[in-house]
């Protein structure tokens, strides 16, 4: 089957925003004209076709990213809806990571919040290029230019208007387009009545105004261009457009729109502009990895005729055909019946079945190909990721970075059985979301499950009831501690054992030094003269890691620190693996204690939006949480605070600034790293956690 839409036709972008700036609704209207919907869908009422797990659907927000195809001026976009919540920022960061462009959505009267800032550097971190759309302008209180601003002091971006709005609020009836110097304006609230007008006398000095300041924008990144703005030439149409699309590609401008989503209103424009200035895949470029035979950098160009490359990115579960896994092709093309080598496993998998979605509906395709975004059936041993490549061509493209899990809960089945499908239930959800951790506490023997906020916790455990039938109770929300150690030591481990006939004997001298925060756990071997034979190294590296596990002061992993084998001794005959893996262990012991040990905790950055007058109780608030203060915005009367604050101290926060503002104050919370826990604290911590273990 020959391809459908050429890579200069296809479009793959994502929508990003703040929680509750409008992106699924965005979505939702972008698939009614379209014409993928015949009916609207509203968040609000809970028949988002986007949104279409039930826990999305009773809370309005948006939990998975759900993706889908749509067609506008003969291109075919791909498009993946994503979440706002910062609990589920992994959700983004998958979907960025194989995505081309992006449409970042503000709301007219919040403009820039804080998950906004978040999603902007994870689309910076992956090079996306991006168009913004300023929604809402139907609200009370909508600002177009505030919003333009907030994205320069703030995104540090640069925002290039391209559009105006005609009025605001109750008042906001169309759109001037600043490249065609025309007005778009609405007839009534279904966006589908419109007639293109010359621009309203009342707001022609100010569009030329701005179409001045977009073109010398424009000027700026050609040469060409540059020396017809200084001769004062007029642009043409169509130099505007490419100029302005070779900018964003570059991602040295930001193309801004506006419009009301929910009142229809600008959003063909909003796709048109998605059309005209959003990258194809073979405007950005080529995918580059490492073949794992020779260690060797190789690129795969963006071509149907290159060897087959292509990278899961999500893994569901679906009721229906079980495994789904997501996943863009970078180059080559996959077709059903073929094998693929999974580049981590070195193992094969076979293409049963591929489909294309609509939200959660799907449609069966024979192959895909370069640029596409679709999903495979039944994969079993792939995770979010991997990369799926010619058996006869291997590469492993770079992975994606997640969010390290910072809050934990124990889970107990109330039956037992539920203890079965619980335990096949956290295996799957595992398994889809990499931010989502499960395991067995050694001391309590209770289950464990770990995440990036109580709203994803809670989330996990609703899925548990309502997709897998699994009743269970929840423990307490706890706080993920980690271990340190400060000093340098050198510590011996030494096992010896005799009962008669083969004994056990080990020995080893290990240097324990600190690491800086995030270098995680580093080993090295620098035995001489052969102390230790080589085959018994790799068992002190497990011996050393395993203990590292549990921690020496409060049983919390042991982290950033470097451990080096400098000497021991070993028995002809009896010395084994287990026996330096057990001295192994001893060593850690031993240096951890001696090496002035201290306890990690989590700290937040936590972003507070309050009106001015309960500014006073709110900071007093963060102080009492020994929150340190990172800065401060007024904008129109309402506080934007920023501060870091351990994470031990902003459980039952909701509760407190909802009474602390009379429940007009907001805010949004995510990890920003590990910091030395107080000493009288940490004595609390490790008291705790002594009556646990009695």
């Amino acid at each position: 089957m020959p391809r459908d839409y050429s890579l200069q036709n296809t479009r793959n972008i994502g929508i990003m925003a703040h929680i509750d700036a409008g992106k699924t609704t965005t979505t939702e209207r972008i698939l009614y004209y379209t014409g993928i919907n015949h009916k609207i869908g509203e968040v609000h009422d809970g028949s988002a076709t986007m949104d279409w797990m039930v826990q999305e659907q009773e809370r309005g927000i948006t939990i998975t990213s759900a993706c889908t195809t749509c067609h506008w001026r003969d291109k075919k976009i791909n498009i993946i809806d994503t979440p706002g919540h910062v609990d589920f920022t992994a959700e983004v960061e998958r979907s960025l990571k194989v995505l081309d462009g992006a449409v970042a959505v503000f709301a007219g009267r919040e403009g820039v919040q804080p998950q906004s800032e978040t999603v902007w550097r994870q689309a910076n971190k992956y090079k996306v290029p991006r168009i913004a759309f300023i929604n809402k302008m139907d609200r009370d209180d909508a600002n177009f230019m505030r919003c333009v601003e907030g994205m320069k002091t703030r995104l540090h971006a640069n925002p290039v208007p391209i559009q105006l709005p005609i009025g605001s609020a109750d008042t906001f009836r169309g759109i001037i387009d600043l490249v065609t110097m025309k007005a778009e304006i609405y007839k009534n609230d279904d966006g589908k009545s419109f007639e293109i007008t010359d621009i309203p006398a009342e707001m022609l000095e100010e569009a030329k105004k701005y179409r001045a300041q977009m073109i010398e924008e424009i000027a700026g990144t050609d040469d060409a261009l540059m020396e017809k703005f200084f001769n004062g030439e007029e642009f043409t149409e169509a130099e505007i457009k490419t100029a302005l699309r070779k900018a964003t590609i570059a991602m040295k401008a930001c193309p801004v729109t506006c419009g009301s989503a929910f009142k229809n209103k600008g959003v063909q424009a909003l796709l048109d502009a998605i059309v005209d200035y959003l990258p194809s895949p073979v405007d950005i470029d080529h995918v580059v990895g490492v073949n794992p035979k020779t260690g060797e950098e190789e690129v795969r160009p963006t071509d149907d005729n290159a060897p087959f490359a292509g990278m899961a990115f999500k893994i569901m579960d679906d009721k229906f055909v079980g495994s789904l896994t997501f996943f863009r092709v970078y180059s080559g093309v996959l077709k059903t019946g073929t094998y693929v080598l999974n580049s981590r496993t070195n193992k094969k998998e076979r293409i049963g079945r591929i489909v294309r979605m609509h939200a959660n509906n799907r449609t069966d395709v024979d192959e895909v190909y370069a640029g596409d975004i679709a999903a495979l059936v039944g994969l079993k041993d792939t995770i979010t990721g991997d990369t799926l490549c010619d058996e006869n061509h291997p590469i492993a493209l770079s992975g994606i970075d997640f969010a390290k899990p910072v809050i934990e809960e124990s889970i107990e089945p109330k039956t037992k059985a539920d203890q079965e499908k619980m335990v096949l239930a956290l295996i799957k959800l595992t398994r889809e979301d990499p931010t989502f951790k499960t395991y067995t506490d050694k001391d309590s023997g209770q289950t464990i499950i770990a995440g990036v906020g109580e709203l994803h916790l809670d989330i996990m455990v609703d899925r548990l009831k309502r997709e897998f039938g699994v009743e269970c109770t929840i423990g307490r929300p706890q706080v993920a501690y980690k271990e340190t150690i400060r000093d340098t030591v050198t510590a011996q481990g030494k096992y010896i054992r005799q009962s008669g006939g083969k004994g056990q004997y080990g020995d080893c001298l290990v240097r324990f030094e600190p690491l800086e925060p995030t270098k995680g756990y580093v080993f090295e071997n620098a035995v001489v003269g052969g102390a230790i034979p080589k085959e018994y190294i790799p068992a002190i590296d497990d011996g050393i890691r395993e203990a590292a596990a549990n921690g020496i002061l409060a049983g919390y992993e042991m982290v950033d620190f470097k451990a080096t084998v400098i000497d021991g001794s070993y028995h002809e005959v009896d010395s084994s693996e287990m026996a330096f893996h057990i001295a192994g262990s001893l060593a850690f012991k031993e240096g951890a204690k001696k090496a002035h040990p201290v306890i990690l905790e989590p700290i937040m950055k936590v972003c507070i939006e309050v009106p001015d007058e309960y500014l006073g109780d709110v900071m007093g608030g963060i102080t009492s949480r020994r929150g340190i203060l990172q800065g401060m915005e007024n904008v129109d009367g309402v506080q934007s605070i920023t501060a870091q604050v351990p994470l031990a101290e902003m459980f039952g926060y909701v509760t407190d600034l909802r009474s602390a503002s009379q429940g007009r104050g907001t805010f949004t919370m995510e990890f920003d790293h590990y910091a030395e826990v107080p000493k009288s604290i940490a004595e609390g911590i490790i008291g705790e956690r002594a009556k646990k273990i009695d």
